[in-house]
């Protein structure tokens, strides 16, 4: 699964990396938590171009009573993504590109999980594969949330945990937002190809297990 990820680069770099005209400002994010806002990216049939996008983390379907079903969908998994209630209208009509530079997987030591970091080698910003939902509370208030899509772990990522999110391949882009693709057969294979294989790894500082710690000092392990 993917439960903690960090966005700290400029909103310059995401421009740049991303071909956005504009990036919202932001402070720099070392430990994005679910039910938290998050940065992505969607296209729509009417507007074609990439749209910046802030949207809650942890999916709420548009039929769900209470948000905090939320919680329980901040991932999903890709074998099975078609099937669920929850997620197979979204692959068809509502995916979106979510930006991190690094995420955070947990390992069982014993009694203990030692948290580490994942990166590109590269340490540029990335794109996870994502689907997004509008929600509207009781309360008539609109909410746009979103999902992370996960597979099984590559070689970088399953000694420490046996899933991980997945990184959409920067050739690919454009078809994974592209509303005219509705056919998850179409889409879903463009995911395998990625830039997993660059990924590094750190231990990281079990202070990230609090989401009210956000310092830089989380990626680095205290021992």
């Amino acid at each position: 699964m993917c439960g903690r990820f960090s966005l700290t680069v400029s909103p310059e770099a995401i421009a740049q990396q991303f071909n956005l005209s504009q990036v919202p400002d932001s402070q720099p994010r070392y430990n994005i938590a679910p039910s938290q806002n998050i940065a992505t990216l969607v296209k729509s049939k009417e507007i074609p171009e990439k749209q910046f996008q802030w949207m809650r983390w942890g999916l709420v379907p548009s039929w769900a009573k209470d948000i905090k079903i939320g919680y329980k969908l901040i991932n999903a998994r890709v074998e099975t993504v078609t099937d669920k209630p929850s997620f197979r209208s979204a692959i068809k009509q509502r995916r979106c590109l979510i930006l991190a530079d690094g995420f955070y997987e947990w390992q069982k030591q014993g009694k203990q999980k030692q948290p580490y970091y994942f990166q590109l080698e590269s340490g540029d910003v990335f794109a996870f594969a994502g689907l997004w939902e509008t929600w509207n509370s009781p309360e008539d208030e609109r909410v746009i949330s979103c999902t992370i899509l996960t597979t099984a772990a590559d070689a970088v990522v399953s000694p420490i945990h046996e899933r991980m999110p997945i990184i959409v391949p920067s050739q690919h882009y454009q078809a994974w937002l592209d509303p005219e693709i509705t056919t998850p057969q179409d889409i879903l294979p463009l995911l395998s190809e990625g830039d997993r294989d660059r990924l590094q790894a750190k231990p990281a500082s079990t202070m990230v297990n609090n989401p009210k710690h956000d310092s830089p000092a989380l990626a680095v392990s205290a021992e």
